[in-house]
């Protein structure tokens, strides 16, 4: 580690202890960005990256909400508004039981790089609470919102922070929150996207995150002269961008054959086709139900549960030629990139969030395969929140295909972008650099055009 990045990583430690994720994700960027601060002393005299850091606002509140026995909880909430540079704070809302300041803030951090690259006027956010959406009613998940929203809605707006869904935040609690923003604000405004289709809200927004990770895939294999077509590829997760992740690949040509949920993976050999996916969606999105009840229904499919024993995820261990992580953040170690190495793979795309952690991402980046880190792979979704944005702001909705030619688009854009910046700073085909050089500069540019503010 360089004299500049020992520097920054113990500043930022001594302010932020106990956030590891948080650390993970500032070290990432700031590898990067040497020879960029070398080349441009002006930010670090005018101390860019320090402030990019540090969150702009940190909103943190506890909600009291009736459970249906009539029992009074308590949750805690959180927004973090960490940069509004280039545009209004924007990113989505997160409910879980793991959810912590530190988790927020990494993903806020990461945010602010991932807008910056879509091209569009966003600026970076991430908020939510540790309150667990399983297992409640929704009139338990409703009343929740509502407390959530009398707090938040103050620090809300179509210009000011818009926030969207995340873990544990889908259509039916944006529906929840939006009602209650809009009751208490006595306006119906764009404040919030993932909203429903009749009221403000953008076809293709559900299916946008991985549909962009494919489109990303697409993009660095087509770089080699290649496509997703015949391709064998493992997805973890079985939420929304595990599903449209699936979706898309089997529009490309491609064979998605695992999925998976907190308690294990299914394999699936003859491929999770059109109809297999029917199912999943049915199961995940409206029973609710576990991943292992796949077998039950397709006795091809063979189900592993996790084993806390092992010091890695079997679902990386079986042969494939692409991989799209879209879980959680460092659900890939060392161990599982050597596996997905030793299987086969050479194309990664991230759909979640910092799935893999340093040392698999040093292992990806030596072995040279394409690597689409997720503030780049990812960031169909916010880029059809901000498509989502400009329609409130048009009072016009746009058709299916319209949204998915843009978001294609921007795809491309980011892939260039990355792929321009990596080359322009000496290491071209990284596009972990690339991303974060390209996604800095155009935040810090602007930053340094608007003062010491």
């Amino acid at each position: 580690m360089s004299d500049f990045v020992s520097s920054i990583m113990a500043w930022v430690k001594a302010k932020n202890p106990a956030e590891p994720e948080f650390h993970q994700a500032v070290e990432e960027v700031v590898e990067s960005l040497e020879l960029v601060i070398e080349r441009h002393p002006e930010y670090r005299t005018a101390r860019i990256l320090e402030r990019i850091i540090e969150p702009e606002r940190v909103i943190m509140f506890r909600v009291p909400w009736v459970d249906d026995q009539g029992e009074i909880q308590v949750n805690r909430g959180f927004r973090v508004e960490m940069n509004s540079a280039i545009g209004p704070y924007k990113g989505g809302l997160r409910f879980h039981p793991s959810v912590t300041l530190g988790t927020l803030k990494f993903l806020a951090y990461e945010q602010v790089f991932k807008n910056s690259l879509t091209t569009l006027p966003m600026g970076g956010g991430k908020g939510g609470s540790d309150f667990d959406p399983k297992g409640k009613s929704d009139n338990e998940v409703m009343r929740f919102c509502q407390a959530f929203m009398n707090e938040l809605f103050r620090h809300l707006g179509p210009n000011t922070d818009v926030p969207a869904g995340d873990i544990g935040v889908g259509g039916r609690e944006i529906g929840f929150l939006f009602g209650q923003y809009k009751k208490l604000m006595n306006e119906f405004t764009g404040a919030f996207t993932g909203k429903g289709i009749n009221w403000g809200g953008s076809l293709i927004r559900p299916e946008a995150t991985g549909y962009g990770a494919v489109y990303f895939a697409a993009e660095m294999l087509a770089g080699r002269g290649e496509s997703l077509e015949g391709k064998t590829c493992l997805v973890s997760g079985s939420g929304n961008v595990a599903q449209f992740t699936v979706e898309k690949v089997n529009i490309l040509g491609g064979k998605c054959v695992t999925l998976s949920d907190s308690s294990g993976h299914i394999y699936d050999p003859e491929g999770i086709d059109e109809k297999k996916l029917a199912w999943v969606m049915e199961l995940k999105n409206v029973r609710r139900g576990r991943i292992q009840e796949y077998t039950e229904q397709w006795g091809n499919a063979t189900y592993t549960a996790v084993d806390p024993r092992l010091d890695s995820n079997q679902l990386w261990t079986h042969k494939a030629d692409c991989a799209f992580p879209s879980a959680t953040q460092n659900e890939i170690n060392g161990k599982d990139a050597q596996n997905l190495l030793k299987g086969g793979v050479y194309v990664v795309s991230e759909g979640a969030n910092m799935p893999t952690v340093p040392e698999g991402v040093k292992r990806f980046l030596d072995a040279g395969i394409l690597y689409g880190p997720g503030k780049a792979a990812n960031a169909g979704g916010v880029a059809v929140s901000g498509l989502e944005m400009s329609q409130n702001s048009l009072r016009m909705s746009w058709t299916r295909e319209e949204v998915d030619s843009r978001l294609q688009l921007i795809i491309q854009s980011i892939h260039q972008v990355c792929k321009d910046a990596a080359e322009r700073f000496g290491s071209p085909g990284n596009y972990v650099n690339g991303a974060n050089i390209a996604g800095f500069l155009k935040v810090a540019d602007a930053m340094m055009d608007q003062g010491v503010v």
